[in-house]
Order: C-alpha cells, then sequence, then structure tokens
C-alpha cells in the first residue's frame, strides 16, 4: 500500500483538529459532521478493496464515494490506511468490571461484544444488561441467555434428571431472556451442570423456539465415552440444532488432542446440516492452538465435579476415588492436550514444573494436589495450525476472541488482546492464508449475519458509524503466553457510534457504547 508514512502523519497532524469547527477553506455550508478521506475502504462485505471518503452523521454513516467538493465539521486523510466496520466479537465472558473502558477490547478494533457465552449468564438479561448502562459503556454489548445457568437455577448442580415441571419452568427462562432482545441460547455442554443434561433433553427445552430463528451456541461436550472425541462434541451441537430449528453455531472451534488433522471431517458435517441457514451450520473460531478455563472445570471427571467444590474436595480425601479421579484426569489430559505438557497452571507454570516440585511423576496426582490448595486457571494446549488455518479458512466461521473487556495488567490469555491484529498481521499479511477482504468479513458482516444483526458489520449509508482505522503493513499482536497484556501496533483509530474512542494508542475515554437487542420475531 502506498504513502502509509504519510498517511500516518497526516492522521496525527490533522485528528487534532476533531475540536474545531470547520478546517477546510472552501465556503460551501457543513454537510457531515466528520469526513474520513481517501482510505482503502474494506466494507466487510467480502468484496474488493477500493479507494473513497466516508462521511458520518451523528452515529450513523451517511455517504460513501468521492466527496471532494463536500464539507464536514471535521476533516481526516486517511490515505494510506485502511477503512473497515468495526470489528463484532460474538464470543464474549463478559464480567462487566472493565466496560467502562475496555482498553483491550478498543485497542484491537473490537466495537461490539456479545456476552454470556458457554452457557453462563445472569437469568434476568434486563437487569444484566441496566447495570452496564449505568456504569458506561466503551462499547456496545449484547448477549445470550445461558442454557446452564438455566439448568442450575432450576434443576441445580448434581447429576439429576428434570422433572416436566423443571422442563416447564428452564422454557419459561429462556423464553424471557429471548424476549429481553438475547441473540440466541448459548450452552456449555463440557462443563457442570450443562454436562449432566442429555441430547434428548436439551433438545426437549428448545424446541419451542424453533420460530425465533436464532443461535444454539455451544462449547461442544467432550466425553470418555467418545474417547474425547471433540468431532464427536461439535456434531451433538449440529445435532441439536437440527432437531431444534436454532442455527448451530460450534463456537470457539478446534479440533483436539489425537483427532487433529481431521478438520475436513467436521467442517462437511458442518456444510451438510439441514438447518435454517443456508450456509448449513456456522462456527467461529480464535487464531490460538491454547484455550484457557478454570483448571477443575476439563480435566477433573464431571461425576467427581456434582454439588460443588467442597463436594469435589472430600471425594479426593476418599483413597478409592481419589485414585480413580487422579485416572481419569490422566487419560483426559492425555487425549484432550497432549499429557501434562499440554497443562500450563495460571497461565505461567507449567505443570511438569510442578510435578517436579512436588516430587511426583502422575500427572493426575499433581492436578488434584493443586486443587486442593486452589482452583487456578489453566492454558490447555489442543490443536494442530493446518487444522486452525483450514477452519479459519472456511467460509461460515467468523473470528471471535473468546474474551471480554478486561482490565490493565490482568494476567489472561493473549487473546484479549492480540486475536483482531493476530489474524490480520499473522494469517493475513505474513502467511496469506486470507485475503484482507475475507478476514474482514470474518470479523465483521460474517458474524453480524450469524446472530441476526442488521445495523452494523458493514460499511454502507444508514449503518450504525462503528469504524476501525488502521495501517495493514504494521497491523499485528504482541501478546504472548509470558506477556498476555501487550497491546497491538497497527490501529490507528477507532469510532464508536459516532465518535472517536480510540486515537493514535490510546483510548479517548468516551462511553458512547449502547445495548445492542435483537429484534423479537412478528
Amino acid at each position: 500500500m502506498n504513502n502509509v508514512n504519510q498517511g500516518l502523519r497526516n492522521f496525527k497532524i490533522i485528528v487534532v483538529s476533531i475540536l474545531v469547527l470547520c478546517i477546510s477553506a472552501c465556503s460551501d455550508p457543513v454537510t457531515y459532521d466528520l469526513i474520513l478521506r481517501g482510505g482503502t475502504i474494506v466494507d466487510g462485505s467480502g468484496g474488493e478493496a477500493y479507494q473513497g471518503d466516508i462521511a458520518l452523521n451523528g452515529g450513523e454513516i451517511a455517504a460513501i464515494g468521492d466527496l471532494v467538493n463536500i464539507s464536514a465539521l471535521s476533516d481526516i486523510d486517511v490515505s494510506g490506511l485502511v477503512v473497515a466496520p468495526g470489528f463484532i466479537n460474538i464470543h464474549s465472558h463478559g464480567r462487566g468490571e472493565a466496560l467502562p473502558t475496555a482498553v483491550n477490547m478498543i485497542s484491537q478494533g473490537i466495537t461490539t461484544e456479545i456476552m454470556n457465552s458457554d452457557g453462563y449468564s445472569p437469568v434476568d438479561l434486563n437487569a444484566q444488561f441496566d447495570s452496564y448502562i449505568e456504569n458506561g459503556l466503551a462499547l456496545n454489548v449484547g448477549g445470550f441467555i445461558g442454557f446452564n445457568s438455566v439448568w442450575a437455577e432450576v434443576v441445580g448442580i448434581e447429576n439429576t434428571r428434570p422433572t416436566q415441571a423443571q422442563i416447564n419452568q428452564m422454557q419459561n427462562i429462556i423464553r424471557a431472556g429471548l424476549e429481553a432482545g438475547a441473540w440466541g441460547v448459548s450452552a456449555g455442554l463440557d462443563y457442570v451442570p450443562g454436562y449432566y443434561a442429555t441430547t434428548e433433553e436439551v433438545i426437549q427445552i428448545l424446541e419451542p423456539f424453533s420460530a425465533w430463528d436464532v443461535v444454539f451456541t455451544n462449547h461442544d461436550r467432550v466425553t470418555p465415552e467418545s474417547g474425547y472425541s471433540s468431532i464427536t462434541g461439535m456434531t451433538e451441537t449440529i445435532t441439536i440444532g437440527e432437531a431444534t430449528g436454532l442455527v448451530p453455531l460450534v463456537t470457539h472451534m478446534k479440533v483436539q488432542g489425537w483427532e487433529q488433522g481431521r478438520a475436513a471431517e467436521i467442517l462437511e458435517a458442518m456444510r451438510v446440516a439441514s438447518t435454517s441457514n443456508s450456509e448449513g451450520a456456522v462456527a467461529d473460531v480464535y487464531p490460538y492452538l491454547a484455550g484457557q478455563t478454570e483448571f477443575s472445570s476439563l480435566i477433573i471427571p464431571s461425576w467427581a465435579l456434582a454439588g460443588g467444590r467442597d463436594a469435589m474436595l472430600e471425594r479426593f480425601q476418599d483413597s478409592d476415588l481419589r485414585a480413580r479421579i487422579i485416572t481419569e484426569a490422566e487419560e483426559s489430559m492425555d487425549l484432550r492436550w497432549g499429557g501434562a505438557s499440554g497443562v500450563l497452571v495460571g497461565g505461567q507454570q507449567e505443570l511438569t514444573d510442578i510435578m517436579n516440585t512436588l516430587g511426583t511423576d502422575s500427572h493426575g496426582e499433581a492436578v488434584v494436589r493443586i486443587l486442593e490448595e486452589a482452583d487456578n486457571s489453566v492454558i490447555l494446549r489442543f490443536g494442530s495450525e493446518e487444522d486452525l488455518i483450514e477452519v479459519m479458512q472456511h467460509p461460515s466461521i467468523s473470528i471471535a476472541c473468546d474474551c471480554d473487556a478486561a482490565n490493565e495488567g490482568e494476567n489472561v490469555h493473549p487473546r484479549y488482546w492480540g486475536t483482531f491484529p493476530k489474524v490480520l498481521g499473522e494469517y493475513v499479511r505474513e502467511k496469506g492464508v486470507l485475503t484482507l477482504e475475507n478476514a474482514i468479513y470474518k470479523m465483521t458482516a460474517l458474524p453480524a449475519k450469524t446472530i441476526g444483526m442488521k445495523d452494523r458489520g458493514l460499511l454502507k449509508p444508514g449503518m450504525a458509524a462503528d469504524i476501525v482505522v488502521f495501517d495493514s503493513e504494521t497491523i499485528i499482536d504482541h501478546a504472548t503466553f509470558e506477556n498476555p497484556t501487550a497491546r497491538p501496533d497497527g490501529i490507528v483509530s477507532v469510532i464508536l457510534n459516532g465518535e472517536f474512542a480510540y486515537i493514535d494508542g490510546a483510548v479517548t475515554g468516551i462511553q458512547t457504547g449502547v445495548v445492542l437487542n435483537r429484534d423479537l420475531p412478528l
């Protein structure tokens, strides 16, 4: 791309004039609030990039094209830079505390996050989002209604079968969530207590919502009965979607452990799925080969988690149960994460090093001893680069970070600070496995289409003015597992609902984010 350095210099100089009423020397009447001039427009549709100007009025895109004779209150030269829709993250575990600033999200170009993934949400979504509005929003938010939380509310955290009355009660809570504007139902069938729901029970609970045209997004259930097959788990997600009429969304898609190299198998199952979506099943993916969760969640067998932490610790004290837990935990680690070498405790300590410190050659025993002290977060290594690229290239798979707004200095997975710049820098520019236009589509219009969002994800008149401006020649992530909060390079500015949220490496502190609710069916 030509004139990049000059474009950056121009941007830094001219952006100061945002507070000036008009910098144009012409006498034409002011028409727009802001014009971004001469950028390379990647509009989110997947179509070819082109040069042009973008005019904003209030919180909307007003015009796109050659606006050379049109004036604005603020006029910024972005030649040599890419102008794209703000990125939409459809997999967020937002806790809410950092939403007033959302530095990690804004600094990688994210303007919208859809919260309550993997089955966990408040059962009262109105109260959840009212509290966020009261505290201020540095980006737009929406949410799913969480299946696991609904199950826990009604059935509890023991492995028991729900009565018909309880199924009706769960349906009522889910209906209330959808009526409150939820973008779908999220589940984490790999996590207790969602793990205890049978496939048939999940289908029965969700069947009344077939006409809502929403997604069923699920952290796939990987069980010992399937030999810890992630493909079987993802297939279950598709099956539930087909049976209920909800669009199956395989979330943070990954081909794990012993099944590496078989991405094509599940991608074909997605393509031929019988769903209300013309593209079959859909999915999202992040560009890392390791995930993060609580230590006990995916290593300790589900039966040993029933009743909560205190019940688990009691089972640890029973010698027979302890031996069984250790054996099954080792099997899980071996088949899903490649053994002890696939486990990074607290994001910082290798499990193999902890084993040496504890003087044990049993990784299951080491896990139990660690959990007797505390339930840490854990990084779990799971996959292959070849599978990741094949998944990212699939036409119905969005980019998502599996992250949320986090405060500075929090020890988290590098995806919290680097996901979107990593894709654009490493997988577009350096490796060339995605085109710039296709990558932007997977970050904007595709996630919007996946969940049914109509006013964001594209640059065209009438759409919300969520925009990211970046340098395609320098954009790159810097966050690592050792330094997970390092900021990316290359994001020049972010506009949120028509106002600058990020300029030249710093957030502006505005709180123009809004709560986005899904339209109710007619």
